[in-house]
C-alpha cells in the first residue's frame, strides 16, 4: 500500500531541506519544506493528498497531526549526530527567526548562560516528543542523515516512489541550508 501523506519529523539541522529537495524529483508525490508554517491551528497540518512534508516545527503540532492523520499517514524520523546538530543550532542564534531563540526565550522563558547546553536541551526535548508520538504508529521509517546513501533509497522503496529516482538520490550530494561554523 502506498501512503497518501508522508511527514518527516526532525529537530532541524539534520538534512531536512535536502530531504525535501530530493523528494522534489518524485512524480507520485508533491514535496515541500515548511510549506504551511504561517498558518495557525488545524490549517497548519491541512496538507494535500500524495504529499511529503518536511518541517522541524511539526514537532510542536503532533497533536494536530494525530487528530487529522493518526495512523493513516507515514512518518519519517530524520536524525543526525546530536553533537553536529547542537553545533549547527549554536551557530544560528543570531538569526531573527532562530528556533533556538524562540525555544530559549519564549518557551523556556530564559536567557541561556550556556547557549550550547540550551541547544542540547532543545534537541532532547524535540526528539522525545517525536519518539513519544511515533510509539504507537504503524508506518514509521527512521533515517539517519549520515546514512542517507543507504537509507534514503530504502525510504523511496518504502513509499513506492516514482519519478527520477537517480536525481532524487543525487540531491544528497549537495548540502542545502548549510550553517556557518559555530
Amino acid at each position: 500500500m502506498r501512503p497518501s501523506n508522508v511527514f518527516v519529523l526532525c529537530t532541524g539541522r539534520c538534512g531536512s531541506v535536502t530531504f525535501a529537495k530530493a523528494c522534489g524529483h518524485l512524480t507520485n508525490f508533491t514535496a515541500a519544506h515548511e510549506s504551511r508554517v504561517k498558518l495557525p491551528g488545524m490549517d497548519r497540518v491541512a496538507y494535500p493528498a500524495n504529499h511529503i512534508e518536511v518541517d522541524n516545527r511539526l514537532g510542536w503540532f503532533l497533536g494536530h497531526l494525530q487528530s487529522r492523520y493518526g495512523d493513516d499517514a507515514y512518518y519519517v524520523h530524520l536524525t543526525r549526530n546530536r553533537d553536529a546538530v547542537a553545533r549547527s543550532f549554536n551557530g544560528r542564534w543570531h538569526l531573527r527567526s532562530s528556533i533556538m531563540r524562540a525555544y530559549a526565550e519564549q518557551i523556556c522563558m530564559t536567557s541561556p548562560k550556556d547557549p550550547l547546553a540550551m541547544c542540547y536541551d532543545y534537541i532532547d526535548a524535540m526528539t522525545s516528543n517525536i519518539e513519544a508520538f511515533l510509539r504507537d504508529k504503524t508506518n514509521v521509517f527512521r533515517m539517519r542523515m549520515e546514512e542517507h546513501a543507504k537509507e534514503f533509497p530504502a525510504f523511496l522503496e518504502w513509499i513506492s516512489a516514482e519519478g527520477n529516482i537517480d536525481l532524487s538520490i543525487l540531491e544528497w550530494r549537495t548540502a542545502h541550508n548549510r550553517s556557518r561554523r559555530a
